[in-house]
């Protein structure tokens, strides 16, 4: 478990270095602009993605849905094994959710 942790520390210590990213460390995970986007969970990285590139992923056996307690698997929510994607994931995730949604703010 602690090269699982070191990985996570890795890539949040990635992101909250980047001038450009608007990432918060917390207790429950990663934040941006006060939302979720990323965070552990046993051994594997769990992300907020696109529907459909969630969808792929899991198609492709790289991800996994993550069953949340509180609405069963979700379609944009995926569990990553293989830490070496986990940085490249972290940083769509933070795209995805921090990102306003297009024709929301005109």
């Amino acid at each position: 478990m602690d090269d699982v942790q070191a990985t996570y520390d890795a890539v949040a210590n990635e992101l909250l270095r980047d001038a450009d990213y608007d990432v918060d460390a917390t207790p429950d995970g990663l934040l941006v602009k006060g939302k979720l986007f990323a965070f552990l969970d046993g051994e594997h990285l769990v992300v907020d993605l696109p529907a459909t590139r969630s969808s792929d992923l899991r198609a492709r056996g790289i991800a996994v849905p993550f069953h949340s307690t509180r609405g069963g698997d979700s379609r944009t929510w995926v569990r990553v094994a293989d830490r070496e994607l986990w940085s490249e994931l972290a940083r769509e995730a933070h795209t995805y959710v921090g990102e306003p949604p297009v024709g929301r703010q005109s």
